[in-house]
């Protein structure tokens, strides 16, 4: 069974970097065709997508939040970071990290999330 786990502080000051590493269990994050992904949760709004980093390490971010994402593997340690820089409040939010896998549906692909973390709950503040 996979297994990801979300850790990093809880609180972050404005204009700082956010930095959450997942550390995944039962299967190897360079396993061939598989999408490591961070996705968010601001408070009483729906879930964002903020990016993948992919089996062969290239990434992906979201365009909105391209310019202050990064994300990296450690593949010795089987484990995927996010940082995100300049924070402000509105980043306030439960933030997930997730494998995905892709398929194509005809038309087009599609990433599908299979497993995901339990999420950690992280809020900018002073």
């Amino acid at each position: 069974q996979v297994q990801l786990q979300e850790s990093g502080p809880g609180l972050v000051k404005p204009s700082q970097t956010l930095s959450l590493t997942c550390t995944v269990s039962g299967a190897s994050i360079t396993t061939n065709s598989y999408y490591w992904s961070w996705i968010r949760q601001p408070p009483g709004k729906g879930l964002e997508w903020i990016g993948y980093i992919a089996d062969s390490g290239n990434t992906y971010y979201s365009p909105s939040l391209k310019s202050r994402t990064s994300i990296s593997s450690d593949t010795s340690k089987n484990m995927f970071t996010l940082q995100l820089s300049s924070v402000t409040p509105e980043d306030t939010a439960a933030y997930y990290c997730a494998r995905a896998f892709s398929y194509w549906t005809g038309s087009y692909y599609v990433h599908a999330y299979e497993f995901w973390g339990q999420g950690t709950q992280v809020t900018v503040s002073s």
